[in-house]
């Protein structure tokens, strides 16, 4: 069965029986086409509802011009294309007719046919970009919609999504904190992404990862000669995200000297390039992200304090995994579903002991710690289903106080008893007896937790 995505859609207009034959045979060589046969101008616009890709339109009509059919045709849909085909060589009509909007004039002689598919060619490629180019905004502007790129119901991220939502109306300097592997990059790239300055560059600094001694020029710039190697004038960060959005990751990490000209930059709105002597205005929205805690930096002496106050903006604290309940389930599915697609595994899914296992696990290294876990799992399988003993937990776990936890009693409570029958290899028996509860109560938390993912 074809795609219907894959379809052309060609009308011909013509009236002459010899002409139309042919034109059609040329059309339908390709399968993919599907061709609509008129004999007058009017039928023709009759069935522009069908949405044609192409029109093969001849000049001299019964009813009408091809000229008074392409405008109306033109009023309808400016984007469907329309090829005249006509008996007369005249240049000053095919001028007039492309300059109306007319993709090619073919003249009516013993090279149409050629000429014909010459242009055929030439559209398709032409189409095939458009489509190309239309699949790919479609594709930007649902890959960064919040619910689909940032994946969570707890209330934890609800919070978060109601951030999300206040950070995008305006420009306001956003620092998104939370531990190692949380998503802050993904949440910066989703706030870009629904703001105004979408169409602008987004610009990704890793502060950690570049020397400091190299970070002046790498976020102002350098001109040509400002030191040994600087064979050419190079934009800095900031220049390059104008219009745009500059995410600086990992901000805690700049030492005192670079904070200061930082500083100066952003209160400015302008940078000079090392070496240069004139200031670069640029207009960028800063959003930052560190897993530090930015004020006990300022305490320690590590962080200027005015740099803090204007970098603060609004605070985007991320919950650590741990804490998202039956989003672990959720995400987990997630990362399965995309490695298993990459590697053509066909449909996994979790056995409920996975599921268990992995509800009582602490995930230290969070959603990042998640997504190599469930990898590693799809890998180590022997079937569909992912098993408890596909699961390897390879890190650490930290010591975590269950009171320092934003969670309900029921989650809570999830959280112990899963903790338990992980730790007991899923003795119900045991668990109930080391808790003094039902077995009915686990039992029931078990079927609650398989009905709610």
């Amino acid at each position: 069965m074809k795609n219907k995505n894959s379809i052309t859609r060609i009308f011909v207009v013509e009236d002459d029986f010899m002409y139309q034959r042919m034109i059609k045979y040329v059309m339908e060589l390709n399968p993919d086409h599907e061709v609509h046969v008129f004999a007058s101008g009017q039928e023709c616009l009759q069935q522009l509802h069908l949405q044609p890709d192409i029109i093969s339109l001849d000049y001299t009509l019964p009813d009408m011009t091809g000229e008074e059919v392409l405008a109306k045709i033109k009023k309808f849909n400016e984007e469907i294309i329309v090829v005249i085909l006509s008996g007369q060589q005249d240049i000053s009509t095919a001028v007039k007719l492309l300059k109306k909007g007319a993709y090619d004039y073919i003249t009516k002689d013993e090279e149409t046919k050629d000429r014909l598919l010459n242009t055929l060619s030439h559209i398709k490629k032409h189409l095939n970009l458009q489509k190309e180019v239309a699949h790919l905004r479609t594709q930007l502007n649902t890959k960064f919609q919040f619910d689909k790129s940032i994946i969570g119901t707890s209330k934890a991220m609800q919070r978060i999504f109601q951030l999300l939502e206040k950070a995008v109306k305006t420009n306001i300097t956003v620092s998104i904190t939370g531990e190692t592997g949380t998503g802050k990059e993904v949440v910066a790239n989703a706030i870009h992404h629904n703001s105004n300055r979408k169409k602008g560059p987004l610009v990704a600094v890793n502060m950690s990862a570049i020397p400091h001694e190299l970070l002046e020029s790498e976020l102002f710039g350098y001109e040509k000669g400002a030191f040994t190697g600087a064979n050419t004038r190079k934009k800095g960060q900031f220049e390059l995200a104008d219009k745009g959005t500059l995410f600086l990751d990992e901000i805690a990490d700049m030492n005192l000297s670079i904070q200061a000209k930082l500083l100066r930059a952003i209160q400015e709105r302008e940078v000079r390039r090392v070496g240069g002597e004139q200031p670069v205005k640029f207009d960028v929205r800063i959003i930052i992200a560190t897993h530090k805690d930015l004020a006990e930096e300022v305490r320690k002496g590590n962080f200027r304090e005015d740099l803090y106050y204007r970098l603060l903006g609004l605070n985007i604290q991320l919950p650590p995994l741990r804490e998202r309940g039956n989003d672990i389930i959720l995400l987990a599915q997630y990362f399965l579903n995309d490695f298993a697609k990459k590697n053509q595994l066909g449909k996994m899914a979790f056995s409920k002991a996975a599921k268990s296992k992995l509800l009582g696990y602490t995930f230290p290294g969070n959603v990042r710690e998640l997504k190599a876990i469930i990898d590693l799992s799809a890998v180590m399988a022997m079937d569909k289903i992912i098993e408890a003993e596909d699961i390897q937990f390879n890190s650490i776990q930290k010591e975590v106080g269950f009171l320092t936890q934003e969670m309900t009693m029921e989650e809570y409570k999830h959280r112990i008893i899963h903790f338990y029958l992980t730790k007991y290899d899923k003795d119900v028996l045991l668990v109930a007896k080391k808790l003094d509860i039902g077995k009915s109560t686990i039992y029931r938390m078990l079927k609650e937790t398989e009905t709610s993912i």
